[in-house]
């Protein structure tokens, strides 16, 4: 059974957190794991925090969450510029191998 990982979107909402998007990045973990380090946003998760962001792994396709962050408006608009951009890269240097 093949890993894959992903990016997971989520904001609050008063019946709790809900899922609003995804990137799926591959059954690469170096680069997701660098990808993810590289985004903006705090790892400590406060109450008052709105987004979320989750690297997520799936193991025997079950979601597993490997790290989280919260992050403001602006550091996720930093942040979906940086994954596309990444994605793209990658996706791009996969077809010319």
């Amino acid at each position: 059974m093949e890993t894959r990982f992903y990016i997971l979107l989520s904001l609050k909402t008063p019946q709790g957190f809900c899922d609003y998007g995804q990137y799926f990045f591959g059954n690469d973990r170096h680069n997701a794991y660098e990808l993810f380090s590289q985004l903006k946003g705090s790892e400590t998760i406060k109450e008052n925090c709105l987004l979320h962001i989750d690297l997520m792994e799936t193991v025997d396709e079950i979601p597993v969450k490997i790290k989280t962050i919260c992050c403001n408006l602006d550091e996720l608009a930093c942040n979906s510029k940086l994954i596309a951009r990444e994605i793209f890269r990658l996706k791009n240097l996969e077809e010319k191998i």
